[in-house]
């Protein structure tokens, strides 16, 4: 996926759900901040989003823009309306996100997660691709460690799950 395809799933989201704002938490969250990141973190081909002030329009997105979907298949990528509560996030992350606006209508945007924000949820998830991502984005350097687990720490999740997460991280960085 590029930014220009990002900025395509924001338009037809928002179009589909009738709102103006949307919240991007996935993976391709990644192009709010790095507009330019490496490939193996673009290759998803699916955009999570929610409806910032339409939370409940999630399943209309989901129904028109969702995985083989006309849009899927017109565009090879699709749009998952996912509420915002099914991530676990950071507290504060709302304050940190990346805005993207669309170039056609700047009223249009899209809220991307802030990248360690974005390394944080997907630890918590600790699945093998949400892992691969982010010993990527730690490689790269484009996340600092110690930020990583501050935001792991302050994130709203089972202590078992955060303690995971941050080991993981520690060990990762030792290895660097």
């Amino acid at each position: 996926m590029n930014r220009e395809q990002l900025e395509h799933a924001i338009r037809a989201a928002c179009s589909v759900s009738e709102d103006q704002e949307l919240i991007i938490f996935g993976s391709q969250a990644i192009l709010g901040q790095f507009p330019e990141a490496p490939s193996e973190l673009r290759k998803s081909i699916e955009v999570d989003v929610s409806p910032k002030n339409r939370p409940e329009a999630v399943d209309k997105i989901d129904g028109a823009l969702g995985e083989n979907s006309l849009f899927h298949k017109t565009h090879g990528f699709y749009v998952h309306g996912v509420p915002i509560e099914t991530a676990k996030l950071p507290k504060g992350w709302e304050k940190r996100t990346n805005k993207v606006r669309d170039y056609m209508d700047e009223n249009i945007i899209g809220y991307c997660i802030e990248v360690h924000d974005l390394a944080g949820s997907k630890l918590i998830a600790f699945r093998e691709k949400d892992t691969e991502f982010v010993r990527r984005l730690i490689l790269d350097e484009m996340i600092d460690v110690d930020i990583l687990l501050e935001r792991l720490k302050i994130t709203n999740a089972e202590k078992e799950i955060k303690d995971r997460a941050i080991r993981w991280t520690e060990r990762i960085a030792e290895n660097l």
